[in-house]
């Protein structure tokens, strides 16, 4: 099976032209209900051009400042997120994946906000619960609570979680997992620069270089520029093409919106080779001789659709199979 990825592009919302370079990349801040009331307007003329803002906690908490701190940073231009702090032995990833987008962590399409946070860090709460700095969770117990976070996350958004966790406690409690390679980092080091990167990442997204500063809450800044910011908080869509011959005759073909946007108007076409021709097709194509069309309306966040496809070789042997062309994605398969 081939996976392909088809990318449409989708206008961005502006958030004016001013640009603020901090010493690695454009500052931000990171707050929560312990930093209080926070004057955003001020923030923003200080040079912070995103805030992450702590919205839920374990299974049950709110943060009750949250509403608050995330509309006001978003009403002073800033580009904003939410997070997560985990606490993974109370209940399980996908319940607390829930529960974080049930109170704020979920993405919208308006161009200012991030992906939600996942804050994975050592137990602050020890002489509480009697855990240890990794919740007293086996490594392998750990990566696979993340990845029903992560997963979840992904299925209700379409967009990867940040994961934020330093590096000491990532090699610890995961044993250094890589599995998690294509959610971007957000690494908390606090000093003058961001140091070891865990072994999943060759670079970080985010990097939190202290816990107070000339700006309120955590200092962090985003490794890269303004533009690229923004393209963060509004991603293309994403539509993954994938599919599979069945003997010489049946051929199967699956496109599926994988991307946090709503796609409509997709166009697939195909050509037969290996001297067959199509005799039979999925109702929304047409065919004749070696060529086949097919159009899909509208495709949902998580959506999908598959095509089966019926030919007759003229000869037994030899190369037999059917190209497909989805957008810009090309695919072919070949029967067996």
């Amino acid at each position: 099976m081939k996976r392909l990825m088809l990318i449409a592009v989708v206008a961005a919302v502006g958030l004016g032209a001013q640009s603020a370079q901090a010493a690695d990349g454009v500052a931000g801040v990171d707050v929560s209900n312990w930093t209080g009331e926070v004057d955003w307007a001020a923030a923003a003329s200080g040079g912070a051009r995103f805030a992450f803002v702590h919205a839920t906690e374990g299974p049950d908490y709110v943060s009750p400042l949250f509403a608050a701190q995330f509309d006001g940073a978003a009403a002073a231009g800033l580009v904003r997120g939410a997070y997560h702090f985990a606490q993974p032995h109370e209940s399980g990833g996908a319940q607390q994946a829930e529960h974080f987008l049930a109170n704020g962590g979920g993405w919208r399409a308006d161009g200012r906000t991030l992906p939600g946070v996942l804050d994975l860090e050592d137990n602050p709460y020890q002489n509480r619960n009697g855990k240890n700095s990794c919740y007293d969770l086996p490594v392998k117990d750990m990566v696979a609570w993340i990845k029903d976070f992560t997963a979840t996350y992904r299925a209700r958004t379409g967009r990867r979680a940040i994961i934020y966790t330093t590096t000491s406690w990532w090699r610890t409690c995961t044993g250094d997992s890589t599995a998690f390679s294509s959610s971007p980092l957000w690494l908390a080091r606090w000093g003058a620069d961001p140091g070891e990167l865990p072994k999943a990442w060759e670079r970080h997204t985010f990097w939190q270089s202290a816990d107070k500063g000339t700006l309120p809450g955590g200092q962090n800044a985003f490794n890269g520029s303004e533009d690229e910011l923004k393209a963060m908080a509004n991603p293309p869509a994403e539509v993954t093409v994938s599919g599979r011959a069945r003997g010489r005759t049946t051929y199967r073909l699956t496109v599926a919106n994988t991307g946090p946007h709503r796609v409509t108007d997709i166009k697939v076409s195909g050509r037969a080779f290996g001297g067959q021709r199509v005799v039979r097709a999925s109702s929304g194509c047409a065919f004749s001789g070696t060529a086949l069309r097919c159009s899909i309306d509208e495709l949902r966040l998580g959506q999908k659709r598959t095509f089966t496809f019926t030919t007759k070789p003229r000869k037994k042997k030899g190369a037999v199979g059917i190209r497909f062309v989805v957008g810009t994605a090309e695919v072919t398969l070949r029967g067996k």
